[in-house]
């Protein structure tokens, strides 16, 4: 394993998804720092960055996972400012060069700053080295941590091949390794989906790569299901 120039720490696993949803339960550590209005209400500026698959490509309802998982995330005390910022083909050097420019604006004014970050399977398709596309991700993680940023990082999802599939697991677990050392919470996409039967029935359907409703739900589930209500601190 490679060490990414910088710190180390430990995360959690994911859940696997079913029919049905519930309130996820693991521990999660780093948060953003934030402050509470007078009224005692948290405003949170929260910021989704990657490509197709966090911009919902392919989905009738136009919700994607994104849209699915916010859609879950009310609480009484807190406000929630979402924004999609997937842009479709790009990689993780893509991201890691316009996640700051396009984020801070939209969290200016707001108490708290959280970041999504979704990237990988453009690396792959584009021939990006396994040791650029970790240290790319670790880069985003890094200068986040350093500006009170708190991250949380959802996976890479199973195309229908089996070849291409092994790069991805490969890619996968490299990418859990850089958000473990941070104590960043990593939602495992690929590994309850591999082998899922609708999750397969959804790609065939469309392109191939991109699910549709039923592919955007089980994301959806797994992200929830990762300890997402403890890292927004609204369990």
């Amino acid at each position: 394993m490679t060490d990414d120039h910088t710190h180390d720490h430990a995360s959690d696993g994911p859940a696997y998804p079913s029919a049905t949803d519930g309130d996820p339960t693991p521990e999660f550590t780093p948060s953003a720092t934030f402050t509470v209005a007078d009224d005692g209400r948290r405003d949170i500026g929260l910021c989704f960055v990657g490509a197709s698959l966090t911009a919902g490509f392919g989905d009738p309802k136009a919700l994607g996972w994104v849209g699915r998982v916010v859609s879950r995330s009310h609480h009484p005390d807190v406000e929630i400012t979402a924004y999609n910022l997937g842009v479709r083909g790009q990689d993780s050097g893509d991201v890691m060069a316009r996640w700051r420019g396009e984020c801070m604006p939209r969290w200016a004014g707001r108490g708290e700053r959280r970041l999504v970050v979704s990237v990988g399977l453009n690396d792959l398709a584009q021939g990006l080295t396994t040791a650029r596309s970790r240290l790319n991700l670790a880069n985003i993680l890094d200068d986040a941590a350093a500006k009170g940023i708190a991250t949380f990082v959802v996976g890479l999802t199973p195309s229908l091949d089996p070849e291409f599939n092994a790069r991805i697991d490969g890619l996968s677990q490299a990418q859990a390794d850089v958000c473990s050392r941070r104590g960043v919470t990593y939602v495992d996409c690929f590994r309850p989906l591999v082998a899922h039967e609708q999750w397969a029935a959804d790609l065939a359907a469309g392109d191939g790569v991109h699910p549709g409703q039923v592919g955007y739900g089980l994301i959806a589930w797994l992200v929830l299901h990762a300890g997402w209500n403890a890292w927004l601190q609204i369990g």
